[in-house]
C-alpha cells in the first residue's frame, strides 16, 4: 500500500496503538465530502486558485466514494477533538492534489468544526437512509400480522400471570405502534443532529474563514446528498457540546428497550412447543441444539436482545463523552462517533432481521391460543357487573383449587346460563371498550 498520508498521520499512528479499530468509514468519507465542498466554495469566493481547488475537490470526491479508505489508519481512540483524523484527511488530499495540507486543503476550517461536522453528517445519513427505513419496514411487518391475527383470542398476561382475554392481533398492533413511535422519536431528533458547527473554526468565532463559507458549504453538501443540513442554533452552542449526538443516542436507547420487550414477548409466546406457552410458531432457521433433536430456538429474538444490550452500553459511553466537554470544545468526539454509528448500524441490521427472519414468518398455534383463551380464570372479571367482585373472587378461587372450568364453578355458585353466555363471550371481552383493532 502506497502511503498518501504524511508526518502528522504517522505520529498519530505511533501515538495511539489502542484498539486496532479505525475511525468509522462514514466519518472518513464525510471528511472527504466536506473538504471537497470547502475547496469549491473557497474557489468561488476567490480565496483559492480555481485549478488547485478543482484538484483538491476531485481528490476529495474519491475519498468520499471510499476509494482511499485504506489511507486512514489512525485508531478511533485518539485525540478527543479528532484533530489527528482531520490532519490525516488534509495530508491524503494534499498528496493526491499537490496542494498544501493546511494552507489549501484546510482553508477556512479547523479540526474543531470539521471533525464534529463530519460525525454529525455521517450519523444523519446513516439514520435517515438506513435506520429509519429499517424501522418502518419492521413496523409494517408487525402491522401485517396485527391484521392477520385480529380474530385470534388468547389470554392476556400481566405480571407474567393470566389476565383477561386479548387478541394476538391486539398485541402485534401494540408492537407496531411501539416501532412507529420509535420512528417518530428519531425523526424528532434529526433536525438537531443536522445542526453542524462548520464555520466556527477553532473556538466558534469563525477566525480565518469567510462569512459566507459555512452557509455555502452546507448548501453544496445538501444539494449533493439530498440531506437537510442545518446551521447551528448558536456558534458557541455548536462548538462547545455534542448534545445532538447524545440526544440521538438516547433515542436509540429507547428503541433498544422497545425491541427488548418485543423480542422477549415473542420468545415467551413461542416457548414450548409443549411445555411452554406455545401460542405462536417462530420460523425454524437452524437446528436449536447439537444434542436434542428437533429443538427450535428463538434465535432472532436472542440476537435482537443482545444488540439492544450493546446499544444501551454504547449510550452510557456516549452520555459520559457528552458530559466531558470544556468551554469551547467537547473532546470525546471520536468515542461518541464510534459508539453512535455502531448503534445505528446494529439497530438497522437487527430491525431488518427481526422483520424478515422472524415476524414475517410467525404463524399462530391455534390449539395453543384456544387453550390459553379458555384457560384464563381472569375472564371472571367480566362477571363483576353482574354478581360483584367478591362473588367472582370466590368462583375463581374454587376453580383454581378444583381445576374445573370457570363456567362449571359459576353455575354451582348460582350464576344463570344467560348471564354466563352474555358475560363470558371471549371475543367481545377481548374487544374491550374503545380499543382499536
Amino acid at each position: 500500500m502506497a502511503e498518501l498520508w504524511g508526518a502528522e498521520t504517522s505520529k498519530a499512528v505511533d501515538n495511539f496503538p489502542v484498539s486496532g479499530e479505525r475511525v468509522p468509514l462514514p466519518v472518513v468519507r464525510w471528511l472527504g465530502r466536506i473538504k471537497g465542498a470547502a475547496a469549491r466554495v473557497n474557489a468561488d469566493l476567490g480565496l483559492l486558485d480555481a485549478d488547485l481547488a478543482g484538484k483538491i475537490a476531485a481528490a476529495a470526491d474519491e475519498v468520499a466514494q471510499g476509494k482511499h479508505d485504506d489511507q486512514f489508519p489512525i485508531d478511533v481512540f485518539q485525540t478527543g477533538s479528532g484533530t489527528s483524523s482531520n490532519m490525516n484527511a488534509n495530508e491524503v488530499l494534499a498528496s493526491l492534489s499537490g496542494a498544501h495540507p493546511n494552507d489549501h486543503v484546510n482553508m477556512g476550517q479547523s479540526s474543531n468544526d470539521v471533525f464534529p461536522s463530519a460525525v454529525h453528517l455521517a450519523a444523519l445519513e446513516e439514520t435517515t437512509k438506513q435506520l429509519l427505513p429499517a424501522l418502518t419496514h419492521l413496523a409494517d411487518a408487525f402491522g401485517a400480522k396485527a391484521v392477520a391475527f385480529k380474530d385470534l383470542v388468547k389470554s392476556g398476561r400481566t405480571h407474567l400471570m393470566d389476565a383477561v382475554p386479548v387478541t394476538l392481533g391486539q398485541e402485534f398492533a401494540g408492537y407496531e405502534a411501539q416501532i412507529r413511535q420509535a420512528v417518530a422519536r428519531v425523526e424528532d431528533a434529526v433536525p438537531r443532529l443536522a445542526q453542524i458547527p462548520l464555520g466556527g473554526t477553532a473556538a466558534g468565532t469563525g477566525l480565518n474563514t469567510h462569512a459566507e463559507f459555512a452557509g455555502r458549504v452546507r448548501e453544496l453538501l445538501a444539494k449533493d446528498t439530498g440531506l437537510t443540513i442545518n446551521p447551528p442554533a448558536h456558534p458557541f452552542e455548536a462548538q462547545g457540546n455534542r448534545d445532538g449526538l447524545v440526544e440521538l443516542s438516547g433515542v436509540l436507547k429507547v428503541i433498544a428497550v422497545s425491541l427488548t420487550k418485543i423480542a422477549t414477548d415473542l420468545a415467551w409466546m413461542g416457548s414450548g412447543p409443549r411445555c411452554g406457552l406455545g401460542e405462536i410458531y417462530l420460523p425454524e432457521l437452524q437446528k436449536g441444539s447439537s444434542i436434542m433433536p428437533g429443538k427450535v430456538n428463538p434465535v432472532i429474538p436472542e440476537v435482537v436482545t443482545q444488540v439492544a444490550a450493546q446499544v444501551i452500553g454504547n449510550d452510557a459511553a456516549i452520555t459520559i463523552g457528552g458530559m466531558q466537554g470544556n468551554f469551547e470544545l467537547n473532546v470525546r468526539i471520536p468515542l461518541m462517533a464510534r459508539n453512535l454509528l455502531q448503534s445505528i448500524h446494529l439497530l438497522t441490521s437487527a430491525s431488518t432481521l427481526l422483520a424478515d427472519k422472524c415476524v414475517s414468518g410467525i404463524e399462530p398455534n391455534l390449539e395453543g391460543l384456544e387453550r390459553s383463551a379458555e384457560g384464563t380464570l381472569a375472564v371472571a372479571t367480566a362477571l363483576n357487573p353482574y354478581i360483584g367482585y367478591d362473588k367472582a373472587t370466590d368462583i375463581v378461587k374454587d376453580a383454581t383449587k378444583s381445576g374445573r372450568s370457570l363456567r362449571d364453578v359459576a353455575r354451582e355458585h348460582g350464576v344463570d346460563e344467560k348471564t354466563l353466555n352474555t358475560a363470558l363471550n371471549l371475543r367481545e371481552i377481548a374487544a374491550g371498550s374503545g380499543v382499536a383493532e
